[in-house]
């Protein structure tokens, strides 16, 4: 093989290393968010709840120092239009008060303890830290972290949250956590997803799908919202179909004990362009599996178990 001269040698390496440089310089961030998700995602299931108590600035800081993909949560409404951090419909089980979310106003709401529970249930993990934890809105855990997190946010329960696609997307723009590649949307509700779209067209969305027995055929795998035939009968025009307004699925891996996927739904999947996020999943054992499967992303209470296998 011909040897080129030290300096042309050197030469086409500054060339080859500042095209590099430009094309990366060419990626957008959001461009960028979405080859992200080509690789393995950490995901935070309401901050680090195995540990602290779901959906407060305690659980979300833990996840975030340990430098975890994602923040994950819910977004609801008071009845006064505030876009809040909380997943349940009524507030009686991680809070102090009863009924329904969305008949308290912000200030109601701001007024309830969302962390004494937790110590309550989990004496091993307590902290007086805990007690008295406030829930949030979205503009605080966005003022908190800023751009310096992503952020998985399901449009929860949309029937009894009327509005809430429109009170999001302007959080996400007045924020500016779509184009600078900070944020995903996720629902069950294929609905809620093309109403985000039709908002913004931007705003990359994930599909939650969850897959059960039949109750007219218990051998039979359905979906909860019929988004897709169960994964026996999934077939790649079901797949392109979500890929048409999403750029991911997010799944369920057993229901009851019983396993709902396996390697070769997730390989399709990907082959239609959908990588997959699989919830909710907390021992080791079956992260390891799912990995060994080839997810691209998991939803854990507990991302500390998860980050020391991805390291």
């Amino acid at each position: 093989m011909q040897r080129l001269p030290l300096v042309s040698a050197v030469s086409l390496g500054l060339f080859a290393g500042a095209a590099t440089t430009a094309v990366l310089a060419d990626t957008s961030p959001l461009e960028q968010q979405l080859k992200d998700l080509e690789e393995f995602q950490v995901i935070a299931h309401r901050g680090a709840s195995g540990h602290a108590p779901e959906s407060t600035m305690e659980a979300f800081e833990m996840a975030h120092d340990w430098n975890v993909d994602y923040l994950e949560l819910d977004a609801q409404l008071s009845s006064d239009g505030e876009v809040v951090v909380f997943h349940d419909d009524t507030i009686e089980r991680t809070s102090d008060g009863e009924g329904a979310i969305n008949d308290y106003t912000l200030e109601e709401l701001k007024a309830l303890d969302t962390g004494t529970w937790f110590n309550e249930a989990n004496p091993d993990s307590a902290s007086d830290d805990f007690a008295g934890a406030e829930m949030l809105t979205l503009d605080e855990l966005f003022e908190h972290f800023g751009h310096d997190a992503r952020y998985y946010i399901e449009t929860k329960s949309p029937q009894l949250n009327p509005g809430l696609e429109e009170a999001l997307v302007e959080k996400l723009e007045e924020h500016d956590m779509i184009e600078s590649g900070r944020v995903l949307v996720q629902s069950f509700e294929q609905d809620s997803l093309l109403k985000v779209q039709a908002l913004n067209d931007d705003v990359p969305l994930i599909q939650l799908v969850w897959y059960y027995p039949s109750e007219e055929e218990d051998s039979k795998l359905v979906e909860w919202t019929g988004v897709t035939p169960g994964p026996a009968e999934i077939t790649d025009e079901d797949f392109q179909a979500v890929a048409d307004y999403a750029v991911g699925i997010g799944t369920n891996y057993i229901y009851d004990g019983r396993e709902v996927i396996d390697a070769d739904f997730i390989q399709q999947a990907q082959e239609n362009g959908l990588p997959v996020h699989v919830y909710t999943i907390n021992e080791t054992e079956e992260m390891e599996r799912l990995m060994d499967m080839g997810v691209n992303g998991l939803f854990t209470n507990y991302p500390d178990r998860l980050l020391e296998l991805v390291e």
